[in-house]
């Protein structure tokens, strides 16, 4: 059902400043997302082939559980088949937090929520996707 843990979600203070730190571990900015107003809305930063660190600029609250808290955003785990996947998380009792629906990077995505309230991205990668075309940009950087 789970094929890979696809991505970790960051939201960010200052995004030149994070970009820098991650420059320096070697992981270096794939892609972006923008905002309907052509803002950064999403930094993606390639770890692997696959995976990825998404940074979400304009954090201004503490570290806290909330969509504007700097620090732990979601974690995201892949799945082949997301209505599958769905379907059998519901046999298990799992509640989708929010239901299928397709993400402005063209990956159908699914939402939970554990215990303790953190988030949980369900992924089913398109082949239309940025994600997609960084994975194929990267095997054949690396052969």
């Amino acid at each position: 059902m789970i094929t890979q843990l696809a991505h970790t979600a960051y939201r960010v203070r200052d995004l030149d400043a994070s970009l820098a730190f991650y420059a320096k571990l070697g992981i270096s900015e794939a892609f972006r997302l923008n905002q309907d107003d052509g803002s950064p809305w999403i930094v993606y930063l390639q770890i692997t082939r696959d995976q990825f660190l998404e940074l979400f600029p304009g954090a201004t609250q503490p570290i806290e559980s909330t969509w504007e808290s700097i620090g732990y955003h979601h974690f995201c785990l892949q799945v082949d088949d997301l209505e599958a996947a769905v379907a059998e998380l519901v046999s298990r009792n799992v509640t989708i937090d929010r239901a299928i629906s397709m993400g402005k990077d063209n990956n159908l995505q699914a939402w939970i929520v554990d215990p303790d309230g953190n988030r949980i991205e369900l992924m089913q990668i398109s082949p239309e996707s940025p994600q997609a075309a960084a994975g194929a940009a990267y095997r054949s950087k690396i052969g």
